[in-house]
Formats: C-alpha cells, sequence, structure tokens
C-alpha cells in the first residue's frame, strides 16, 4: 500500500520540533516540546510519542506513515543512536532509534542534526542543485553536515563532518561541552556568544553597554543581538569577533571540500549582516588565494527549523517496511 505521509523530528538542544510531511515537502501539521525538560530519556521519548501520536490522529492513521527521520545531536546514521552528544542531558550511547520505534510502531531512521538540515536544503532550499556545499548550523551548539557530489558525508563510522570541534584555539582555549578545549562551538554558538558578551563586560568594565542591564549570568545570544540593532557598540563588537572566528573557520572548510557554498542555518544566523559580513571579510582574508571568491556564503531560505524537519523527513521515506 503506497503511504503518503512521512515523519521529520529535529532534536535541538533547546526544542525538538516534529512534523508530518507530504510527498512534495509541505509540512502538514508540526508541534514541539522541550528537549532538556526530562533528566531521563524514556521520559523524555514518552512525551515525544505522545506528541507524535496526537499530531498524526489530527492529520492521518498511523498506517498512512511511512517512516520517522530523526536529526539528532551525535546521531549516529549506521548505529542509529545518539553517541555522547555534549549538549544533550542523556549521557552515553542511547538507541534513540529503537526506543522510539518501539514506542510508536513506525520504522525510524536516524541522523545527525546537521546532515538532516543539509538534507532539507539539498532537497528543498537554497542548496538545490548544487553537488559540493556545506550547512552550517548555529544554535545550541555549531553542527555540520557536508555534501561532497551530491552525497552526505558520514565517514566510515558515520561521524564525519564535527566541524565545531575544530579547534580555533590552541592556547587557553575555552572549555567546549565536548571535553575539550579552543573549540570553534565553545565561541561561535548561541552559547559561546552569550559567554563573549560576559568575558567582554570583565574585560572591558568601563564600557558603557545595555548589557550591563541584565544580570550577567543571564546574558542569552537574542539579548546581545537586541542590543546591537539598538546600535550598542560593544554588542557589535561581540558579533564581530564571532564572525571572524566563524570566517578563518570556513577558510580552512574551503580548503578541504572546495564547496560552491556555506550555507548558514538555525538561530544565530539570523543576525543577518551583523554575523554575515565579519564572516566574509575574515574568510576571504584567510583564504588560499585558489579559492578567494568562488565560494558563495548564504542564508538558509527555508523557514527556521523547516530544513531540519523536511531533511530528516527525507529519511522516513527511505526506512525499511
Amino acid at each position: 500500500m503506497d503511504k503518503p505521509y512521512a515523519i521529520g523530528i529535529d532534536v535541538g538542544g533547546t526544542n525538538t520540533v516534529v512534523g508530518i510531511v507530504d510527498k512534495r515537502g509541505q509540512i502538514l501539521k508540526s508541534g514541539s516540546i522541550k528537549t532538556a525538560k526530562h533528566s531521563r530519556v524514556e521520559d523524555y521519548l514518552d512525551e515525544l510519542t505522545d506528541l507524535i501520536e496526537d499530531l498524526i490522529a489530527g492529520t492521518t492513521t498511523k498506517d498512512q506513515i511511512k517512516g520517522i527521520g530523526a536529526g539528532t545531536p551525535n546521531g549516529n546514521y549506521f548505529s542509529g543512536s545518539i553517541e555522547f552528544a555534549p549538549n544533550l542531558p542523556w549521557k552515553g550511547v542511547i538507541p534513540f532509534a529503537q526506543m522510539l520505534e518501539d514506542r510508536v510502531g513506525i520504522p525510524v531512521a536516524l541522523t545527525n542534526d546537521a546532515n538532516a538540515a543539509a538534507i532539507g536544503e539539498m532537497t528543498y532550499g537554497a542548496a538545490r542543485g548544487m553537488k559540493d556545499f556545506i550547512v552550517i548550523t548555529l544554535g545550541t551548539g555549531v553542527g555540520s553536515g557536508i555534501v561532497v557530489n551530491g552525497q552526505l558525508v558520514y565517514g566510515h563510522d558515520g561521524f564525519a563532518g564535527e566541524l565545531g570541534h575544530v579547534i580555533m584555539r590552541r592556547h587557553n582555549g575555552r572549555l567546549c561541552g565536548c571535553g575539550r578545549t579552543g573549540c570553534l562551538e565553545a565561541y561561535s554558538s548561541a552559547t559561546g556568544v552569550a559567554r563573549t558578551a560576559r568575558e567582554y563586560l570583565e574585560l572591558k568594565p568601563d564600557t558603557q553597554t545595555r548589557l550591563r542591564n541584565i544580570p550577567v549570568e543571564d546574558i542569552t545570544s537574542k539579548d546581545v543581538f537586541d542590543a546591537a540593532m539598538g546600535g550598542d557598540e560593544l554588542a557589535k563588537e561581540i558579533f564581530k569577533f564571532t564572525g571572524e572566528m566563524l570566517g578563518e573557520a570556513f577558510a580552512d572548510f574551503v580548503a578541504f571540500s572546495s564547496p560552491e557554498a556555506i550555507i548558514l542555518f538555525g538561530g544565530l544566523s539570523k543576525a543577518g549582516n551583523l554575523i554575515m559580513d565579519p564572516i566574509r571579510e575574515s574568510m576571504e582574508r584567510n583564504m588560499l588565494p585558489i579559492f578567494r571568491n568562488k565560494v558563495k556564503l548564504m542564508f538558509s531560505d527555508l523557514k527556521e527549523s523547516d530544513a531540519a524537519v523536511l531533511g530528516a523527513s527525507a529519511l522516513g521515506w527511505e526506512v525499511r517496511d
């Protein structure tokens, strides 16, 4: 029997978004839950299952769902497990696909969340028609999906492409959630922007800034963005530092795979030119000359979360019956 729907799940460090998708790539119904609400993954999966069943009941019937695809931090496409994800509350190796499949009774496939976003961009978004590109997700962490010759790069074990964990500062680098120091993610994620703000406030005690009106431990990347949009010079400096760091990293990424484009996706990309201008300038300045002015820097043109949900749902079409 032809099954006209698939389900895509985007498991982020903060929120989990679920969508029922048809074969044209239309998200018919969606909902979300808080990822970190439950310290036990079993309790989280129970809530996720309830959401999935509610969405199905409001749209179709279970026998019309071909499969479920999930994009998760540190998701391993080969094993269906989440393995040692630093930005999730559940540690160790979690057989996520099998645990969810046991609950909902629908086949489940899983991949890294940034890989899911890359599949979404390639199928429905800014990367349509491209065979070589990199998607960088700027959210709670920094993720990457690398496509070479039209194929996602998984490596021999399913974990290729952890570009958020390249070392940007070899000496006295910030501690990253992965346990190492100096990673790109520690500086250029949404949480990294908030950390930079706290550092700048301490290092520049005489600088006037509206960020001083917020308790220092409560500052978020959105607070920095709002201040920068209001003309706050320190906040703009924070985005300049963040963009320059990303540009340095992108210049190295280009040397590896010579992509046609690098596509930015996720909450921090909403900063627009505040972050794009310093990225572009820094990337070109640090680029090997043979690559200069060849690589497009683009924002995702899919709605927030849609790329990851759509990309994850593409896995749902491919799962076994």
